[in-house]
């Protein structure tokens, strides 16, 4: 199975909000036909039609891939319009949160390969990752194809069990909101020490966008890109002595949020 197999077979793909539409548009930027594209959404971004995707049409019998990406709350409304076009030549992926493989399993069969993803909001400008796990009939074959598929929108990394998902979920998937915060408080740090407003919004955008740039590009770890612009006695030392309190700094602090994340996922998971 390659994406020449799905040119010709078809792709399904439930849901098409902004997870969907990002890698949508990947997809069609590498190559795919548009022509090779069904769309099941009720609400569809606007311009999908005319670019020739198949916008609400019965898509093919067995489809090689169908990529389900709505939200949770919307599965038992929108699994069955995937029904009598999976089985065990239809490959399944999910990027939705919080929905176990079991759950694809119990609508389609057990011989059905699932491959389920946690990918993150920056995909939507390519600098994604996603974290994947498939179920027992999910072949090499079909990771390899669901990596293809995700690279679309950024990194890919495979999990060794589904019960680390959680912890993926309060790290990568939830994590992007962090960083945006790290910005508000950072901005408002910088206000109190008498900087304009918007002054300090953007110094604090581009500090935080540059410095995850650098790290995404350097072969150094982050420990040592922290050390190499951390001169003794100096500014930026007495900033992390603050920060790097091991009671009351960040390592305490996001220890105690990815935890939180992650045990609202199991919450979700488990009903």
């Amino acid at each position: 199975m390659a994406l020449d197999d799905i040119a010709r077979r078809g792709l399904v793909l439930l849901g098409c909000g902004k997870m969907g539409g990002a890698m949508l548009e990947g997809w069609l930027a590498r190559g795919l036909p548009p022509a090779s594209v069904w769309v099941l959404d009720p609400a569809p971004p606007e311009g999908l039609g005319p670019r020739g995707v198949h916008l609400n049409e019965d898509p093919p019998a067995r489809p090689a891939v169908a990529l389900v990406a709505v939200k949770p709350q919307m599965m038992d409304t929108a699994l069955p319009r995937l029904a009598g076009l999976t089985g065990p030549d239809t490959l399944v992926i999910s990027v939705a949160a919080g929905t176990p493989l079991s759950r694809f399993e119990t609508a389609f069969g057990a011989e059905t390969p699932v491959i389920r993803a946690m990918p993150n909001t920056p995909a939507a400008v390519g600098a994604g990752i996603s974290a994947i796990i498939g179920n027992a009939a999910a072949r090499e074959a079909h990771l390899a194809l669901a990596e293809e598929l995700l690279s679309a929108v950024g990194q890919v990394v495979r999990l060794a069990h589904e019960d680390q998902m959680d912890a993926v979920t309060g790290v990568s998937g939830s994590g992007p909101a962090y960083v945006f915060h790290m910005i508000e408080a950072l901005a408002q740090a910088g206000e109190a020490e008498g900087l304009a407003r918007d002054l300090a919004m953007a110094l604090a955008r581009a500090t935080v966008a540059g410095a995850g740039a650098l790290a995404a590009q350097s072969e150094e770890s982050a420990e040592t890109l922290r050390r190499n612009v951390t001169s003794p006695g100096g500014t930026t030392a007495a900033g992390l002595e603050v920060l790097m309190d091991e009671a009351q700094g960040l390592p305490p602090l996001m220890r105690r949020t990815v935890a939180a994340a992650a045990a609202r996922a199991r919450e979700l998971r488990d009903g």
